[in-house]
């Protein structure tokens, strides 16, 4: 499949009031297929020109994951930076260049200026999204029958309704905290860590360098988890890291409900480099000065590895295409430590060291609710009564 995304952004201020516009066409019809708008509250332009590429992109990918996508605006800026022809100085937006590159594989996106006449579509649900929000309002979306559609009927059982699709895109800025109006079902992520390997009882790093498979604890920590998620009766879907553990894990509890797994690479662990199988003791030995940056910075990372901030930024893009894909819905997303804490940090607004002080089981399940305003609500975390 062959699909345009048009973006565009603005801001009444340069900072002041900002929104972004996206819209995904098909690339043969010319048909649109997906219509996304956002306020974003104060911003500059570059900034809401960026939202919108990365919503648009992020809409794309949850339509066809594999089609080539050929992105059309007029920020020359984005264009370029994009297209890796104009160095990006700014960090925030290196950090949102870096976003954008990491919704589709290499090669599979390209970038096209267009004049701002032959942008009013985009331009348009931008300046909606900014009038809306000046009347306290959310901008509600107009054509948006293929998110509806893109999510696996199997996920879904007959009885319940098809999905929601938000009224703004799947990343979205969180208002204050509070009460407020109805938003709607939100969609709810319930989080299980994986069961035991031989590694976990040691306490080594495992991340993306090895994968071991679960070990007889750890499967049947998989089926117990399984049975507890079966009576609860509320998983509509299940997303899984494509790492063999989670995989394990999450076909247990698939063969329990009737349900398939989906795969989705962002929610894989952390790459831990040269500490992979080290002990916490033998990485100190081995690096000292590398461990300490790594305990006190989130953009540390172990010696050929990951840092926390690059985790964090692709666990947030795998996040706003599971909550796109099944807005409403429940879904089970067997994960990894880091990829859960870095979830339940980001819902609770919590600094990246927070990561060190949370405690998760093998097998434990914990669930976070997102709303479409983009606030968050944690309502279970670390649960382990199952495995009693």
């Amino acid at each position: 499949m062959r699909l345009v995304v048009e973006a565009d952004g603005g801001s009444r201020g340069n900072p002041g009031p900002a929104a972004y516009g996206a819209l995904v066409r098909d690339a043969d019809t010319g048909e649109v297929l997906h219509e996304i708008a956002e306020a974003i509250g104060v911003a500059t332009n570059n900034v809401a020109e960026y939202r919108g590429l990365i919503a648009g992109l992020t809409a794309a990918h949850t339509i066809d994951p594999t089609a080539t996508v050929e992105v059309r605006a007029d920020s020359k800026l984005v264009v370029e930076q994009m297209s890796g022809r104009w160095k990006i100085k700014h960090a925030d937006m290196r950090d949102l260049a870096t976003k954008a590159r990491g919704i589709h594989p290499p090669g599979q996106v390209t970038y096209t200026w267009i004049p701002r006449e032959r942008n009013k579509h985009a331009d348009r649900l931008a300046n909606e999204a900014m009038d809306a929000a000046a009347k306290g309002r959310a901008w509600t979306p107009q054509n948006s029958t293929a998110f509806a559609a893109a999510g696996p009927a199997e996920a879904a059982p007959a009885t319940e309704p098809g999905p929601t699709v938000p009224t703004a895109s799947a990343k979205v800025r969180p208002t204050a905290p509070g009460w407020g109006p109805d938003l709607g079902r939100p969609t709810t992520l319930v989080l299980l860590r994986h069961g035991e390997t031989a590694l976990t009882p040691q306490k080594r790093f495992s991340g993306t360098g090895a994968d071991p498979e679960l070990s007889e604890r750890g499967r049947w920590q998989a089926a117990r988890a399984a049975e507890a998620l079966a009576e609860r009766g509320t998983v509509e879907a299940i997303v899984s890291s494509p790492l063999g553990r989670c995989r394990q894990t999450a076909e247990a509890v698939a063969q329990r409900l009737g349900l398939k797994v989906r795969e989705e690479p962002g929610f894989r662990e952390t790459d831990f480099g040269a500490w992979e199988g080290l002990t916490f003791a033998e990485a100190r030995e081995r690096t000292p000065d590398a461990l300490d940056a790594w305990l006190t910075s989130a953009d540390a990372a172990p010696p050929g590895g990951e840092s926390f901030t690059e985790v964090a930024r692709r666990v947030e893009v795998a996040r706003d295409k599971t909550i796109a894909r099944y807005a409403g819905r429940t879904v089970l997303v067997v994960t990894h430590v880091t990829p859960i804490k870095t979830l339940v940090r980001i819902a609770l607004g919590a600094p990246a060291e927070s990561m060190f002080r949370m405690e998760l089981s093998a097998a434990a399940i914990s669930a976070v609710q997102w709303w479409s305003d983009g606030n968050a609500s944690l309502r279970v975390f670390n649960e382990t009564a199952h495995l009693r």
